[in-house]
């Protein structure tokens, strides 16, 4: 079973032209500042907006499990009697409580994405599968390329090609385009900072480059994590050495968006309360210039 958590229409961040983009849910990585936490497990999860709540208890009515009361500090659900049965979110009138991760029919999902042809053709653009990690569900999502491509859709996919080549080489065959972050080059602390380490994702980030796919490369820039000058150097050789067509490379600067996604999930952002800053300009202009140095034109920003 593959689940979505999100389904965003007239996206321009995701890949060329105005697209659909589809969150799928589930990812190997555990970035600490991902900025979509609610896209890492591959369950259902409740996420709970205390702001929005009013407090009239009608989730606690109406849940058939008694999992919900309501005290000081908002709605508290009891995760053990909890069956994310959706009840509490049908009921909520401000739509306070909500669930990531819903089943959709690969039928269904091609209606949607067909709607929004007449944005793409205009502006040259498309359907982006997104996460989470799309590679983790690489049934639905080979499914749903070859749809797209029946139709002449333009396709690309958002991933950070943690998955075995395999898969990786099934899913070239129906991709236009790889959206793919390149976070660390020390794979003992691309361990430590995102849960695994990135052996895989850099080989088949190669053999993604070799088979001549377009690709863009992002680059979360981190002051703390990655933005010291030996892990900017390293990235710059190891993608000058890409036999890639456009070389070039966006720079994401940090920010801690995902820590209110925490709050909705009853989470912690950074536990560990690890360091983490916006990089100076500064900082980012030196980064360009090393990349630059390396022939790799460098775009600030989505």
């Amino acid at each position: 079973m593959s689940l979505f958590f999100d389904i965003r229409r007239y996206s321009i961040n995701d890949g060329p032209g105005i697209r659909i983009t589809l969150f799928m849910k589930g990812c190997p990585l555990s970035c600490i500042w991902c900025h979509n936490p609610e896209g890492i497990s591959l369950q259902k999860e409740k996420m709970y907006t205390r702001k929005k709540c009013i407090g009239c208890q009608t989730c606690v009515e109406y849940c058939p499990h008694q999992a919900l009361k309501l005290t000081p500090n908002g709605i508290l659900t009891d995760r053990k009697f909890c069956r994310l049965c959706d009840q509490c979110v049908a009921v909520c009138p401000t739509k306070a409580m909500e669930i990531s991760g819903t089943e959709y029919s690969l039928d269904y999902l091609m209606r949607e994405i067909e709607k929004e042809t007449i944005f793409m053709d205009r502006s040259g653009g498309g359907v982006t599968f997104c996460g989470g990690e799309p590679l983790m569900h690489p049934d639905t999502l080979l499914e749903l390329l070859h749809r797209c491509r029946t139709l002449g859709i333009h396709r690309t996919v958002d991933t950070t090609l943690f998955a075995s080549p395999e898969v990786v080489s099934r899913v070239m065959e129906e991709t236009d385009l790889f959206l793919v972050d390149l976070k660390l080059m020390d794979s003992g602390k691309h361990c430590y900072y995102c849960g695994v380490p990135n052996d895989r994702i850099l080989s088949n980030l190669r053999m993604v480059a070799e088979a001549g796919k377009e690709l863009l490369i992002r680059i979360p820039l981190i002051e703390g994590i990655n933005a010291d000058e030996e892990n900017i150097r390293q990235s710059a050789r190891f993608l000058f050495e890409l036999p890639w067509k456009q070389k070039k490379v966006h720079l994401l600067p940090y920010h801690d968006i995902a820590r209110n996604k925490h709050e909705k999930l009853g989470t912690r952002y950074n536990p560990e309360d690890i360091p983490m800053a916006t990089p100076t300009e500064k900082t980012i202009e030196h980064c360009r210039f090393i990349f630059q140095t390396h022939e790799i034109e460098v775009i600030v920003g989505g």
